[in-house]
Order: C-alpha cells, then sequence, then structure tokens
C-alpha cells in the first residue's frame, strides 16, 4: 500500500510549520486585519533599483551568473567591506547569496555535522534552529532574557568539545536589541578563544537607531560588529531590508575563504546563483539613500515605546523594526494565548514562541503605516488593561 509519509526523511520531521503560518491560519477569516505581524519595510523597493532591474531585463541579462556573483556587484560590495571592516584585509572570501537566508542554508550545509552543537541566542531568529537541525546539528540556546543581551559569562559555560558555531544577530529579530561595542569585542574574543566559527547576521545593519562613532573614520557612524575586532568572523548582510527587496532574494556572505569555499560549492549544487536580475540591480542599491526611510521608522519605534511602557514589560528596541513585549503577569496567559485573544480583537502579532524556547512575550512590527499602528497600540494598550 502507499504510504506518502514513509518518504518524508526524519530531519523534516524534526521542523516544525512555522509560527507565522500558524498564525495566519488563525487570522484567515478576518477582514482587514490590523497586521503587525509582517517582517518586512513598508516602503516600495526604491525607483532606481527598479529601474536597474528593468535595464538588466530590457537588455537580456536574463541567465545564470557566476556562482560567487557578478563583477559589478561583486567589486561594490568588496569596497564597501573594505572601507567599513579595515580588519578583514585583503583575503577574505565572498560569495553573493540568495538573500541571508540561503547563505544560512549553505553555510549549515557546508559546516554543520551530525551531532556538532552550534550555540544560538534565545529570542532567535526562527530560521536558526531549523536549519541547524536539518543539518543534522544540535541547537543549544543561549537565554539572554530579559533585556536581550548576548553576555560571554552566559556563553562559555556551554561550550564544549563539540560546539562549532555560534549565531549572533544585531539588531535582532525579534526583539531590536543591538549589541554594545564592548559586547561586540567580547564575543569575538571568547570565540577567538575557544576556535568557534562566530557568525554575524546584519541584515538589519541599516535600521539601526544606536550607533558609534566609527573606529576608522572619525565623524561616521556605524553599527558595531564583532568583525570591528576579529578578522575570522563570518559576515552576513542582505538587501531585503535595507531597500525592500524582500522578493528579490539578494545577499553576501563574507569571511574566512576556507568556509566561503565551501558555501561557493554547496551553491552550485543548490542555488546555482542568486537571480541575475537582482543581481544587476543589487549593484547599484548602495548608491541609494534611505536614511529618511530609517528616521521614520525610528518615530515608530519611539511611538510604540511611549505607548506600551507602563503595561507591559519592554526593552527598547535599539533597532530592525520589531519590538518584543512581554504579556503583562495579571492577565496569566502565555503568548499564544495572547496572541488569539489579540486576533479575536482583529490584531495580528507573533506569539514569542516562535522565536524562543520561552512563551511569555510577542512580536509586533511597527514596518507599517502610522495609521495601522496606531490601532493596533490601542488594542494592545486595551488588552493589557
Amino acid at each position: 500500500m502507499f504510504d506518502p509519509n514513509r518518504f518524508i526523511a526524519d530531519r523534516t520531521h524534526a521542523v516544525d510549520a512555522s509560527g507565522i503560518r500558524k498564525v495566519f491560519d488563525l487570522a484567515a477569516t478576518l477582514e482587514n486585519p490590523i497586521d503587525l505581524s509582517i517582517g518586512q519595510p513598508d516602503f516600495d523597493v526604491p525607483d532606481p533599483i527598479k529601474q536597474a532591474a528593468v535595464d538588466a531585463i530590457n537588455q537580456g541579462f536574463n541567465k545564470y551568473t557566476q556562482t560567487q556573483g557578478i563583477a559589478p556587484l561583486v567589486e561594490k560590495v568588496r569596497a564597501r567591506l573594505d572601507y567599513r571592516f579595515p580588519k578583514l584585509g585583503n583575503d577574505y572570501g565572498l560569495l553573493v547569496t540568495s538573500g541571508v537566508s540561503g547563505a544560512l542554508a549553505l553555510l549549515m550545509l557546508s559546516c554543520v555535522q551530525p551531532g556538532d552543537e552550534v550555540l544560538i541566542p534565545d529570542p532567535y531568529f526562527m530560521m536558526y534552529k531549523h536549519l541547524v537541525r536539518l543539518a543534522g546539528g544540535v541547537p543549544v540556546f543561549v537565554d539572554t532574557y530579559p533585556d536581550f543581551q548576548l553576555k560571554p559569562e552566559q556563553i562559555e559555560p556551554l561550550i564544549n568539545e563539540r560546539t562549532k558555531m555560534l549565531l549572533f544577530n544585531s539588531p535582532s529579530n525579534p526583539t531590536g536589541a543591538v549589541a554594545t561595542d564592548t559586547a561586540c569585542r567580547e564575543i569575538a574574543d571568547l570565540a577567538d578563544r575557544h576556535g568557534l566559527l562566530l557568525v554575524t547576521d546584519e541584515i538589519y545593519d541599516e535600521f539601526c537607531y544606536e550607533k558609534i562613532q566609527d573606529p576608522n573614520h572619525p565623524g561616521e557612524w556605524v553599527v558595531p560588529s564583532p568583525l570591528d575586532h576579529n578578522p575570522n568572523v563570518l559576515l552576513l548582510k542582505g538587501y531585503s531590508k535595507s531597500y525592500a527587496m524582500t522578493g528579490w532574494r539578494l545577499g553576501y556572505a563574507a569571511g574566512p575563504p576556507a568556509v566561503i569555499a565551501a558555501m561557493s560549492k554547496i551553491q552550485q549544487y543548490t542555488f546555482v546563483c542568486a537571480p541575475s536580475v537582482t543581481q544587476a540591480a543589487g549593484a547599484i542599491a548602495f548608491g541609494v539613500d534611505v536614511s529618511s526611510l530609517v528616521e521614520a521608522y525610528r518615530k515608530k519605534r519611539d511611538r510604540v515605546v511611549e505607548r506600551l511602557n507602563g503595561l507591559y514589560e519592554l526593552t527598547t528596541p535599539g533597532g530592525a523594526f520589531y519590538a518584543f513585549p512581554k504579556v503583562p503577569e495579571h492577565l496569566n496567559l502565555t503568548g499564544t494565548d495572547f496572541v488569539k485573544r489579540a486576533i479575536e480583537k482583529n490584531l495580528l502579532v507573533i506569539p514569542g514562541e516562535v522565536f524562543s524556547e520561552r512563551d511569555t512575550h510577542f512580536r509586533l512590527s511597527y514596518a507599517c503605516d502610522d495609521a495601522r499602528l496606531e490601532k493596533g497600540l490601542d488594542i494592545l494598550v486595551e488588552l493589557a488593561k
């Protein structure tokens, strides 16, 4: 007898369906919900980038590219990295990928063997633990509650002979937390001391409201990064958030040449290359100024903090476009139960258990227009009372 379940690999069963999808299923019957769940910018791709893609299509640039990425884009990325991170030197690998998610998949398939342990700060981007498991690895969670700051004293007791990698995400999804320069230095030193591959996911670097003076270029402001202190770090960046190119699937990985070479080899037999048209458009993206958009999001962040402080335990987000409030204890609800109650009020937010081993918080996205944000905040204020 034909049994389709017989063909499903054990590693697939280890991956749960997306918790965000479950929320959408719960909300399927709602008409015009107030949606504070979406993790993507609410502005459109800037016109110069769109035009570059149109021109590439019309000029016939629609075929495979080199696995590593097209030369104009690679040159732009290298120039940007050389300027921002002088510690990288000249001997680092670079690979253009199908988004940062694609880079993460390549990384896990290239570097994680069955039984290898990967340290993941909790809360975390939901994809981290599932990709580790798909590769046969073991996710080990580093509890960062209540301030969501990763500290060496939290990490070091979890390191053993099976520990291979430490994932680092700043600004963070789902919390919006931004690591300090001191934390970046201490974590980079710890990874170096224990021989771990430190992976820094900086997809939200443009959306950062807590920058520091650039130590290499006085008068400029930058987001703190472990790469400021240790060149043996794998950097992941992308275009999805900064330029609203979420559906265009474009990112890059830079770091130790052996790691990049392994990822490139796996890319040849999976993604083949990042989309050609997207690469052509990405080559001009760095010249587009998005500072006014970032400032608009800062104001939205301030409004969220103003409305929710005193009603919810909330660490002020330093970047990205999320807040991660704790469900008020007097409600005696889990994060999942709270979200169900919010859905009854026509509001979509995401339960914290999607991003954490706890279910005490919820994530809201303020990547939306101001009117929708205010309506959502009104409902959250009502629910807290």
